[in-house]
């Protein structure tokens, strides 16, 4: 996918509350952008790295700019969670999941469980359904993506949602969208969230499916790139 609105480039110099980063852009201005990503983002703004951040063009915006992209390590990461979902889709739509393909239609943001909403329902005229979670990440250690990067009751409670899909005689299918590229396989982050790794196995273990990808991660381009080991 592309991004289709102007990009300018600095460099960072914090970020904090959570949702707040200041960048030094080229002209040695400081400007505050929002940064739309919950997670502690471990590792991955480190002060004085490169920057990419969207130019919403919007002057009733308190924050013009979005934090998009930080490159660590030579690596250009994707820190915008809202992106991940979308590409997913897409890249399922487009035929680039084999493991996802075949299906007639698909759906986003679609109802169901105990009042949530699934990331991409696929479904095939004959009424078989398939429900796709997608959950991004930026933490890498050594050459493996980890997941999370924070305690997560709300990602433990997916993977339940998922479970009773499956034992309503439904597919599902746990999709960890890696938002880098330089990684070769997933683990779960037991050392931050042992819970969470728990609940992955015990629901993969009962029928749920995992996939997990990395991307290709530019300035202006965020595209699905290899599918990675999972290491259980």
């Amino acid at each position: 996918m592309r991004i289709d609105l102007p990009v300018v480039t600095g460099r960072l110099l914090r970020r904090y509350k959570r949702f707040l980063a200041d960048v030094e852009l080229s002209d040695g201005s400081v400007v505050t952008a929002h940064c739309p990503n919950t997670g502690s983002l471990m590792g991955c703004t480190p002060e004085g790295a490169r920057a990419v951040l969207r130019d919403s063009q919007n002057p009733k915006r308190k924050l013009l700019y979005t934090l998009q992209t930080i490159e660590v390590d030579g690596t250009w990461v994707n820190v915008d969670t809202g992106l991940p979902n979308t590409l997913v889709a897409e890249s399922i739509a487009d035929g680039l999941v084999p493991e996802l393909a075949g299906y007639d239609s698909l759906r986003r943001e679609v109802k169901y469980g105990k009042s949530s909403r699934i990331d991409v329902l696929l479904e095939r005229e004959t009424g078989e359904r398939c429900y796709v979670e997608v959950k991004s990440t930026t933490l890498v250690v050594g050459d493996v993506a980890r997941f999370p990067d924070a305690v997560t009751e709300r990602g433990r409670k997916h993977l339940e949602e998922l479970r009773q899909m499956v034992r309503e005689g439904h597919r599902a299918v746990m999709f960890f969208c890696v938002s880098r590229g330089d990684v070769t396989a997933f683990a779960p982050a037991d050392e931050i969230d042992p819970a969470y790794g728990a609940t992955l196995r015990a629901v993969l273990a009962d029928g749920v499916e995992a996939v997990a990808y990395s991307t290709r991660v530019t300035p202006d381009r965020f595209e699905l790139g290899e599918r990675l080991e999972i290491r259980i």
